[in-house]
């Protein structure tokens, strides 16, 4: 099973930016998303990406802030957040493998990431 490891959360201020990586070992290219929980919250989709990177999907929440892209030649899936809000803030968590065709489905996906919090200060 690939094993994922998330880094690049933290603490920013309204506004700014940061920028996820989700790193898989081995070489398989896995249709890969992003998910993120709050405190007292459900889990919710972020973003997704196709295995080739030619797909990407957004939640309304964060599209048009959100990018996802990938580099296969690193196994390294990113997420670029750009003008962040308090609102956003979470544990930010990593997921591949998906068995369906639904890329907004948490439970569609077999491996996760340990998660990587991400604070966003008003």
């Amino acid at each position: 099973q690939v094993q994922l490891v998330e880094s690049g959360g933290g603490l920013v201020q309204a506004g700014g930016s940061l920028r996820l990586s989700c790193a898989a070992s081995g070489s398989t290219r896995y249709a890969t998303a992003w998910f993120r929980q709050a405190p007292g919250k459900e889990r919710e989709f972020v973003a997704a990406i196709s295995g080739s990177g030619g797909s990407t999907y957004y939640a309304d929440a964060v599209n048009g802030r959100f990018t996802i892209s990938r580099d296969n030649t690193k196994n390294t899936v990113y997420l670029r957040m750009n003008s962040l809000q308090p609102e956003d803030t979470a544990v930010y968590y990593c997921a591949a493998d998906r068995s369906g065709s639904d890329p907004s489905r948490g439970v569609s996906y077999r491996a996760w990431g340990q998660g990587t919090q991400v604070t966003v200060s008003s």
